[in-house]
């Protein structure tokens, strides 16, 4: 039921997106006076073969357009007259151009059709931001400097110097970190080459060597926190029936010590347990003003279950509301931020060392980032950011793609003169077979990862 719920939420996500896309295309032509002969939502052939399996699940005209729903889930097209696109017809090359036709137009007009699907998935990217400002307000997060405890650094963190405590500030010299849920990450995104830090009064800067990303992204597969900010040890809620419910802890109980440990936060309590697998020790806690001595035994797993105050406890934690007028400017802001940290994405993918290339997936692993239970808010999220990756990657100068055909009428409108019909019949063969490509290498990956366990 799980999977059914996400498959739901990924495909009308999905729908979205694609029939806006196409909308762009389609709006432009018309404006234009340009023929639609076709508007589908999904293939009706299998992608990327466009004389295999043609048939609609429905379809129906309506003046020149024959609006349809295709059988192959995955996209979407409009057919506009006189165009060389993914269904490869050419048959109108045979007859001289029609004033209706794409190829009549004007290079700057065909330009605006091509991109007219890229500027709808902004557009729809920055209506969804700025309304789910409007409706739930900015997430929540914590500032970096009002982690007054300082950070508790993981293996990997050690390894270039962080100590318990420190307060981590800022990045090459100077340039602030905002979050501090998502310091790796802006590491690793804006190609950290050192930290400043706050230890004891003074300030540092510590080396960050290229080779600890790979480690930090490895680390975040598994759960661990390159750095987490401090928190006391105290406890919010005991699990029942677990080791700290069978030695008597309670709500409230501030752990001290760890048999002849001592404790300062939950962070140094967590890693001192590892010390005491399948053993049992004694905790010395805080109950009021009372200091209790509490026997444990402590399994394999060195949990002691219970659940710790969260960081809005200890720390002041940011929260913003929008008014309606308000949550436009900032829906702006939100698009331009996510699509910045997208592109930056791609230095990631395309880095030898690091090998992100190796964690691209295809529809599969998309479908995975949709809520087990229907959740609107992740729905509009992912919904708004793959409308702003299609848009770039739409972008991008590939044959085939909006971006590859753009890039021909930018040439020709320097130029002063097309490629000939037989160039970019060829450039669309090539284009389609870059995608299928890419594709399949993405579903590869998939189909390792989850039938293979195979994760490079």
């Amino acid at each position: 039921m799980e999977n059914l719920i996400k498959a739901a939420q990924f495909f009308l996500s999905l729908s979205i997106i694609v029939l806006l896309h196409e909308f762009g295309h389609y709006i432009t032509a018309r404006m234009f006076k340009t023929r639609v002969e076709k508007f589908y939502l999904f293939f009706d052939f299998l992608f990327p073969f466009p004389n295999l399996l043609n048939f609609a699940l429905f379809k129906k005209q309506i003046g020149e357009t024959e609006y349809g729903l295709g059988w192959f889930p995955l996209g979407g097209y409009v057919k506009i007259a006189g165009m060389i696109d993914e269904s490869m017809d050419e048959e109108f090359l045979k007859s001289p151009p029609q004033p209706w036709e794409f190829r009549s137009k004007p290079a700057w007009q065909r330009l605006i059709i091509m991109l007219g699907g890229i500027m709808v998935n902004v557009l729809l990217a920055f209506f969804i931001y700025s309304q789910m400002l409007y409706h739930w307000g900015a997430p929540a997060y914590l500032p970096v400097e009002n982690a007054k405890y300082g950070y508790a650094p993981d293996s990997t963190a050690r390894k270039i110097g962080l100590k318990d405590g420190d307060m981590v500030i800022s990045y090459n010299g100077g340039k602030k970190f905002k979050n501090a849920g998502t310091i790796p990450i802006d590491m690793l995104l804006n190609n950290a080459t050192s930290l400043d830090v706050e230890r004891g009064g003074q300030k540092l800067s510590l080396p960050v060597p290229s080779s600890i990303y790979k480690e930090i992204m490895a680390n975040a597969k598994k759960g661990s926190e390159f750095i987490s900010p401090i928190v006391p040890c105290v406890v919010d809620s005991v699990v029942p029936g677990s080791p700290l419910a069978v030695a008597g802890g309670k709500h409230d109980d501030k752990i001290l010590q760890i048999d002849t440990i001592p404790v300062t936060y939950f962070q140094q309590f967590r890693e001192t347990l590892q010390q005491y697998k399948s053993q049992t020790t004694s905790l010395l806690v805080l109950r009021g003003t009372d200091t209790l001595k509490l026997s444990i035994a402590i399994p394999d797993s060195a949990k002691a279950g219970f659940f710790r105050y969260g960081p809005d406890k200890y720390f002041d934690i940011v929260e913003k509301k929008y008014t309606f007028l308000a949550s436009f400017p900032a829906g702006i802001a939100r698009t331009w931020e996510v699509f910045v940290d997208y592109v930056k994405q791609f230095r990631i993918i395309f880095n030898l060392e690091l090998k992100g290339y190796k964690q691209v997936g295809s529809f599969f692993t998309i479908g995975q980032q949709f809520s087990p239970q229907w959740d609107w808010y992740r729905l509009w999220a992912l919904t708004a950011f793959l409308s702003i990756a299609i848009a770039f990657v739409n972008l991008l100068p590939i044959p085939a793609l909006d971006g590859g055909h753009a890039f021909f009428l930018l040439y020709e409108m320097i130029r002063g003169k097309a490629p000939s019909d037989k160039f970019m019949e060829r450039a669309q063969v090539v284009g389609m077979i870059i995608i299928f490509s890419l594709m399949f290498y993405a579903l590869g990956n998939d189909i390792l990862k989850t039938f293979f366990g195979v994760h490079w």
